[in-house]
């Protein structure tokens, strides 16, 4: 690296705001937040229900915009992109982890996984190549052709973290992961998260109310009522 070169961080935000309107009053749900997560780092925005992690996540993926402030993600300005622009810089940056698994129904595991690479021009033997990869990766070798209904919680959120990072996203945002698991499932889905982001040096965003989740993180930034109350680096 260069005397002098830094390195942009994976996330970058100034200024942020965000008010709701609800009939005639605003409810305040982001006020000024300031923060920033390196580019590989594993960060937990760790806050109860209501704080405004959730909704941080949120603008951070372009879903919702801010009132307020500059959001750069990747090196995008998301708080300045059209919704087709958004569509697109998601397609190529950003994968999601949700904790109801978000998967289509009426698709095998190995559909599920690979069809965000349709949107990169894979050929379908390319894609279902890289989807079988990934599945065996995540323990689910036996399961390729299940679909959901057949399937485990905890193997459904193992096809989920496979699709994520099917198509090596710079950026992975993972939205209470582990809130439909119990604790012994929570730690395997945990590690093989982690596994994956780091072997790749990708960055992995978790919003979470459970302090348990936020001792995997580099980097835990508390959320209380809409502002950052602490910020705390570890692993450095």
């Amino acid at each position: 690296m260069r005397e002098g070169f830094e390195i942009e961080p994976a996330v970058k935000i100034r200024d942020l705001r965000k008010v709701y309107k609800v009939g005639s009053e605003k409810v305040i749900a982001l006020n000024s937040i300031d923060m920033e997560i390196e580019r590989g780092q594993i960060c937990c925005l760790l806050g109860t229900s209501g704080s405004g992690k959730s909704t941080l996540l949120n603008i951070m993926a372009g879903l919702e915009k801010p009132t307020k402030g500059t959001v750069t993600v990747n090196g995008g300005k998301i708080e300045s992109m059209s919704e087709k622009e958004l569509a697109i810089f998601r397609q190529k940056n950003i994968g999601f982890i949700f904790q109801s698994y978000n998967l289509m129904g009426s698709l095998t595991a190995l559909e599920n996984v690979s069809l965000p690479l349709t949107f990169k021009g894979m050929s379908k033997g390319e894609r279902e190549k890289k989807a079988e990869k990934l599945l065996e990766a995540v323990g689910l070798k036996k399961h390729i052709m299940h679909k959901p209904t057949q399937m485990s919680g905890g193997q459904q959120q193992r096809v989920g973290i496979a699709r994520a990072f099917v198509g090596k996203p710079g950026i992975v945002f993972a939205d209470e992961p582990t809130g439909n698991l119990d604790s012994k499932t929570t730690k395997e889905v945990m590690e093989l998260m982690l596994n994956m982001a780091k072997k790749n040096n990708q960055t992995l965003v978790i919003v979470t109310h459970d302090p348990s989740i936020a001792e995997f993180a580099d980097k835990v930034v508390y959320i209380l009522d809409g502002d950052i109350e602490k910020i705390e680096e570890k692993n450095k």
